[in-house]
């Protein structure tokens, strides 16, 4: 069956999963339908660095061949998706946005690209992002990502490239990666689910690192219910990657049963001050709306972690940072300014102060899990604006003032704990705005729980962008 542009905006991964398990949707069909829809949007969009046709055609004839035989894997089978290009894939290009691997070809695959195509899933393309992951808007050269919402805005990093691809319609999920917001946040942007998992439960092998001892990888979609089909199938222990968790695996899916009656929510003042009135405004009816489903709200206080998490986060990230480009210092030239800074600035941190911030990060640890004792989600906002211009962002010299400006995603980034994003409403100008929910470590099921549950009575999934500038 053919499959329309107007049906791929509104196709959801379960939905495609069922109708290729019953044999009336082509996984074929359906990646030549993705890949001409790339070809029509990405252009405008920019949110690919390498679209992998005939790799992708191959992959689905394959998945169709096996599952027309009873060999039907389960719901990634078959499924188009896209990763961030900082996710090795062996025998096509990972640049992590950078001129300095523009040309770099994987002889191996991450585990998460191995794994997905294992489960008989379809890799189109790897996407844009900011350079090494490393925040700000564009990769070191093919520019930024431009917000599918409103072209001429940013979407967020540094994981925009897969969120603007399952916001535009161009692939069904996408893999991203997070160490101090980036999935959370330009998921905001985009009006997509994005979950920063536990820490460990998804492996990083294969990923170039930005931070080793704080980035995440995970799962970003249009719905709550595929972002746990995906983690489903990418959640899992991996002798490969030190810091995986070999944890007892869980039915994701089966834990979204729509009700949240007597579940706590905190909503912590630290992590919900200095947002825009359009923000707080779409925050403060979504926490309405969890209270109407029989949740009960209060508001709590995160001392410690409104002080030390930001600044103890970016040292530890700018630290760490330095050490892995280490071999690249001889030619910071051909760095883009903001990562030249934080390079530089992570080379003359002490190491007294790096271990400092590490005491910090085990205040802030210490806290947060006090306070989920009481609460078993802390709700917020993931930034504090709707998306903004692109162009807009601060000059040289802005990793000085990132150093204090307090984040609302960082803390669950320390401290490992599960946190996501999901859409909440529009700003009057019509750019999405997502709540953060973050819950205990290895509770990422509870997450989902009351996220699904939120979004099954609000209206924002289903709206889809326009493309106009």
């Amino acid at each position: 069956m053919s499959v329309s542009k107007s049906e791929l905006m509104s196709l959801t991964l379960a939905d495609a999963a069922q109708q290729i398990q019953e044999r009336r949707l082509s996984p074929v069909e359906l990646t030549r339908a993705f890949l001409d829809r790339i070809a029509d949007i990405d252009p405008k969009v920019h949110a690919f660095i390498t679209v992998c046709g005939d790799e992708a055609l191959v992959a689905a004839r394959n998945a169709e061949a096996e599952i027309s035989k009873g060999k039907y894997k389960g719901p990634l089978h078959g499924i188009p998706y896209s990763v961030k290009d900082i996710i090795a894939s062996r025998g096509i290009r990972t640049t992590s946005g950078s001129r300095l691997l523009e040309n770099s070809v994987p002889e191996y695959d991450s585990t998460v690209i191995a794994t997905l195509a294992a489960a008989g899933a379809v890799l189109l393309g790897k996407n844009n992002l900011a350079e090494f992951a490393a925040g700000g808007e564009a990769s070191g050269f093919m520019g930024p990502v431009n917000n599918p919402w409103k072209l001429s805005h940013v979407c967020g990093g540094s994981s925009s490239g897969p969120c603007a691809s399952v916001a535009s319609g161009m692939a069904l999920v996408g893999v991203g990666t997070c160490t101090g917001g980036s999935i959370r946040q330009p998921a905001s942007h985009t009006n997509v689910v994005g979950l920063k998992p536990t820490y460990g439960l998804v492996s990083r092998h294969g990923v170039f690192p930005l931070s080793w001892s704080i980035d995440h990888v995970g799962p970003l979609a249009k719905t709550v219910e595929d972002c746990a089909l995906l983690l489903q199938v990418i959640a899992g222990y991996d002798p490969k990657d030190p810091s995986s968790v070999n944890s007892t695996p869980i039915d994701y899916r089966a834990a979204l049963t729509g009700d949240i009656r007597g579940l706590r929510v905190g909503v912590p003042a630290e992590l919900n001050q200095g947002a825009s009135e359009e923000v707080a405004d779409c925050i403060q009816e979504a926490i309405r709306v969890l209270s109407s489903l029989g949740a009960s709200v209060d508001e709590v206080s995160l001392p410690i972690t409104g002080q030390y998490a930001t600044v103890a986060g970016n040292l530890i990230t700018w630290s760490e940072m330095s050490q892995i480009h280490a071999p690249w210092r001889q030619r910071l030239d051909e760095y883009s300014t903001g990562i030249r800074e934080k390079v530089l600035v992570g080379a003359v941190i002490p190491s007294s102060i790096y271990h400092k911030a590490q005491q910090m990060r085990r205040m802030v640890e210490a806290e947060i899990t006090e306070t989920l004792q009481d609460f078993d989600v802390l709700v917020g906002p993931n930034i504090r604006v709707p998306p903004g211009p692109l162009g807009g962002s601060t000059p040289t010299g802005a990793a000085m003032g990132m150093a204090t400006e307090v984040s609302f995603t960082r803390p669950f980034n320390l401290t490992g704990n599960p946190s996501l994003s999901v859409p909440c409403g529009f700003s009057p100008d019509g750019l999405p705005v997502g709540m953060q929910i973050s819950g205990r470590l290895h509770e990422d099921a509870t997450v989902l729980r009351v996220a699904h549950a939120y979004e099954q009575v609000t209206p924002w999934h289903t709206m889809h962008p326009g493309f106009e500038e």
